[in-house]
């Protein structure tokens, strides 16, 4: 989805073009230099003149090409980007203007060791240097592997990060590979950090932004954004942020009808639910507007462009200098995002096009509190971080598919109070509530000191409060869950996950500011729990180990006598899981000169173990991951050519792999050992003055070490010796390319008084893997290669902007995710139905081909 930009500095647009090779992205940066430097010529010549009359005019001062340095905080202190010795990806607020970033979408695609699966805003699983099983994201699933932080504070619920709309933001930063001993449980495989522009007493400044765009194959989107920072006093002020931005949707749901299947009795005439051989409803869903009937239903769902966004937002920052070592800063930030519609397309039914029968809606709304006390105690200096999140996410779904694929394979049927046969179609009514806390302290030894320390104290609780109602419209009474009319199977369930941990890397100068050493460690204790209701009604499945069955298997047959467990019938099961463990960090670093560094590192990360969603299943084991690392960090010619770059090889121990088991429920269980080796390489060149190139590439060769058998033993250890594996030894890893890159072009030039710019962004990523398991994943399909770009270009004066943009110039499609809505070898099914010849697997795509024009103005 289209997401657009920001307030502050000239900016360029740009997203996403296609089949655009990098040899004419390098052509058109050539050719665009060569054009602004004859532009360039006449103001040159006005330089100013000798006061001598006979004198010629003296030459315009030469300016120097040069990058400019980059700040970060990726290791708790404040840092030049080229000193620090681990492999970090960094887009600044100035980048972050040009490339027009709105949301994660928008900068994930810039970042070549980040890949992501995603169902729609606010639901991407994020992974880093190929550690993706494929499986992650469910809202009862594991932890993520990847952390996500707003500047000091963690932001990542157990479904996935926080959508954060990307507006007055200092920098994104991308750490790669294990940042365990810092970092902690959730940044395994890496973390993204987002850091916002703080409130500055110096003085007055604010600034706004409006956007107008259009989407093909769509309709219309448009943004507000602005800012303001307000001295209050000397020494403290407050910065107000709000963003308004509606994303137009393209994809169809196409008018349709779905026959269910009709079976017949042994004399010829349609079979009755009193029959003994299977039956069945044997009518038709339609999304059309019309007059049901009990062989028709109409849903009146039909609709074009039906999956817009709307998104409102806004942060208040206060940030006050109580001395001149202490400092508090509180925040307070939040965010509204409607969803409509659904963000994958069916194949079989058309571009961007799919036929759905229900409400498709989701309503993502988070609010954060924050404090963040700095200060110094003796010549050390203090860090306070505190975080109180609370999440809620409301989601209808269309279901639909599991009922009609079950009944053409299995005579899976459904019943009214009657016993009549009725549509046998669900959707999903879900509710999701997060609430998290977090707390952190840590102190750091002056950053010039031969011996460095920083060392600290972290704690997190986070809570989910789990509801998952499947619905048939006019399921029985007898059928249904008690207390819950016409619903079929009830999730009801409260999970916790708790993380307390001591943390802390020293360094030492061996030869000061040329041979450096780090030392760090990680002691950790998680303590993860699930409990509460899952299942069906005691009358639609009376000797099942779950559910109600459950409930009058301690309680007795009368509802009356069930101990509700928060509206539910019953609490089904109660488990816990605690552990304990230590991780590691060791770092080398030899300064060669004061422009160019050589490192190794060898690091670990983990994700604690937990409960499975169906509890009667044994829980899942923690997973860990250790990496071998060498990098390099150098600058070249006074400064105008960066190239960075790193070589590592890891391995990834009992990884968790979820999965849709029986009854569409995710089940998560540990599959053995992989490795990933990579080469990650990012280069920035300023070629003139007015010409910059950016460019990164990503090499992963991510696969099995193991038999994947797809069981594991009493204990819950993987079982590796299996004569038919469901994915064998050296089977390549999902979701993550072979190879992922980029390269950027932009020129500044001038036309008369106006500063100009025209851009070029293209990137590629390699084909993909949808699914570890060979049987799903030949039902899903590859994911394959695509490539990208954007091409921008804008004026400025004095405190305004003017840029246009075109993103995704050749209407690419690429495929972001395929998934299906019941298990691959159901709902995939080849043969089964005429219509769905290869079963019915539904894509997430990019957003097609977008036009936009966007004005900015800063006081």
């Amino acid at each position: 989805m289209h997401r657009s930009r920001r307030s502050g500095k000239t900016s360029g647009s740009s997203r996403a073009l296609s089949r655009l090779p990098l040899a004419a992205a390098i052509c058109f940066a050539v050719s665009t230099a060569a054009y602004a430097q004859e532009a360039a010529a006449p103001q040159d010549a006005q330089a100013p003149q000798a006061q001598t009359t006979p004198a010629p005019a003296a030459p315009a001062p030469q300016r120097t090409a040069t990058l400019e340095a980059v700040t970060v905080t990726a290791q708790k202190r404040t840092e030049n980007l080229q000193k620090v010795p681990i492999s970090l990806e960094v887009l600044g607020e100035e980048k972050l203007d040009e490339l027009n970033v709105t949301d994660f979408d928008d900068y994930v695609k810039f970042l070549p060791s980040v890949s992501y699966q995603t169902f729609g805003p606010g639901f991407a699983q994020i992974y880093m240097r190929g550690v993706a099983s494929g499986g992650d994201g469910n809202h009862s699933g594991s932890l993520p592997s990847v952390g996500v932080y707003l500047d000091e504070q963690p932001v990542t619920t157990i479904q996935g990060p926080l959508d954060l709309h990307i507006y007055d933001v200092a920098r994104v930063e991308a750490l790669s590979g294990p940042q365990g001993t810092l970092y902690g449980a959730s940044a395994q495989a890496g973390a993204l950090r987002v850091i916002t522009n703080k409130p500055d007493p110096s003085g007055f400044a604010a600034g706004y932004a409006l956007e107008l765009n259009s989407v093909s194959h769509g309709g219309m989107g448009h943004v507000e954004e602005g800012f303001v920072n307000i001295p209050l006093t000397d020494t403290a002020a407050i910065r107000l942020v709000g963003w308004n931005q509606h994303d137009a949707g393209y994809i169809d749901n196409k008018p349709g009808d779905r026959q269910f299947p009709i079976r017949i009795d042994d004399g010829g005439t349609p079979a009755d639910p009193s029959d003994d051989v299977p039956a069945s409803w044997g009518g038709v869903l339609t999304n059309r507007n019309c007059t049901s009937t009990p062989q028709l239903v109409c849903t009146g769902r039909a609709e074009d462009d039906y999956n817009d966004v709307d998104t409102t937002g806004a942060r208040l920052a206060l940030k006050v200098d109580l001395n001149e070592n202490w400092s508090i800063t509180p925040t307070l930030m939040g965010q509204n995002a409607v969803a409509n519609g659904n963000f994958a397309f069916d194949e079989e039914v058309g571009d961007l096009a799919l036929n759905h029968f229900y409400k498709e809606r989701s309503e993502d709304n988070w609010w954060q509190a924050a404090l963040t006390v700095q200060g110094k105690i003796g010549n050390f200096d203090l860090t306070y971080a505190y975080a109180h999140l609370k999440r809620n996410d409301d989601v209808d779904s269309d279901y639909n598919d599991y009922g009609f694929w079950y009944d053409t394979l299995y005579s899976y049927s459904a019943y009214n109070d009657n016993g009549d046969f009725i549509n046998p179609s669900q959707y999903i009514q879900g509710k999701d509530r997060y609430k998290k806390d977090s707390h952190e302290l840590r102190l750091s030894s002056p950053a010039e000191d031969r011996l460095r320390l920083t060392a600290g104290l972290f704690w997190e609780t986070q809570k989910h409060d789990i509801q998952q109602r499947y619905k048939i419209d006019g399921f029985a009474d007898i059928y249904s869950i008690h207390g819950w009319p016409n619903t079929i199977w009830l999730t009801k369930q409260e999970r916790e996950d708790h993380d307390e941990a001591i943390f802390g890397e020293v360094s030492y100068d061996f030869i000061p500011d040329v041979l450096i050493g780090t030392i760090g460690g990680r002691h950790f204790r998680s303590d993860n729990s699930l409990k509460g209701f899952f299942g069906f009604s005691a009358g639609w499945s009376p000797n099942s180990s779950y559910g109600e069955a459950v409930c009058v298997a301690q309680f007795g047959p009368d509802p009356a006598n069930w101990p509700s467990f928060n509206g539910a019938p019953c609490e089904v099961f109660d488990k816990e899981v605690k552990e304990s463990g230590n991780l590691g960090k060791a770092n080398l670093t030899w300064q060669i000169t004061p422009t160019k560094m050589i490192y190794g590192t060898w690091s670990e990360g983990y994700r604690p173990g937990g409960i499975n969603r169906r509890g009667t299943l044994p829980p899942y084991l923690s997973d860990y991951l250790t990496n071998y690392e060498v990098g390099w960090k150098t600058s070249w010619g006074e400064n105008r050519l960066t190239f960075n770059g790193s070589l590592f090889h890891q391995e990834w121990k009992d990884f968790q792999f979820s999965i849709l088991g029986a009854n569409g429920l995710t089940e998560i269980k540990n599959a053995n050992q992989a490795s990933i080796d990579g080469l990650e390489m990012d280069v920035n060149w300023a070629a003139t003055y007015n010409l910059q190139l950016g460019a990164g590439a990503a090499f992963y060769d991510a696969k099995l070490t193991e038999n994947y058998c797809g069981f594991t033993d009493d204990n819950g250890n993987p079982v590796t010796d299996c004569p038919d594996p469901e994915a064998p030894d050296g089977t390549q890893l999902p979701v993550t390319p072979k190879f992922k890159g980029n390269l950027i072009a932009r020129y500044n030039f001038n036309i008369g008084s106006f500063d100009s710019f025209v851009q070029g962004a293209v990137v590629h990523v390699g084909d993909r893997k949808s699914d570890l398991r060979l049987l799903e994943r030949s039902i899903l399909g590859d994911l394959p290669a695509y490539t990208t770009a954007d091409l921008s270009a804008g004026i400025s004066k004095n405190s305004w902007s003017l840029s246009v943009y075109v993103n995704n110039v050749f209407d690419e499609r690429a495929q972001i995710n395929r998934f299906t809505n019941c298990a691959e070898t159901v709902c995939g099914a080849a043969g089964v139905v005429p219509e769905y010849p290869n079963g019915q697997v539904y894509t997430v795509t990019n957003q097609p081909r977008t036009f936009g024009v966007r004005f900015s103005q800063e006081f």
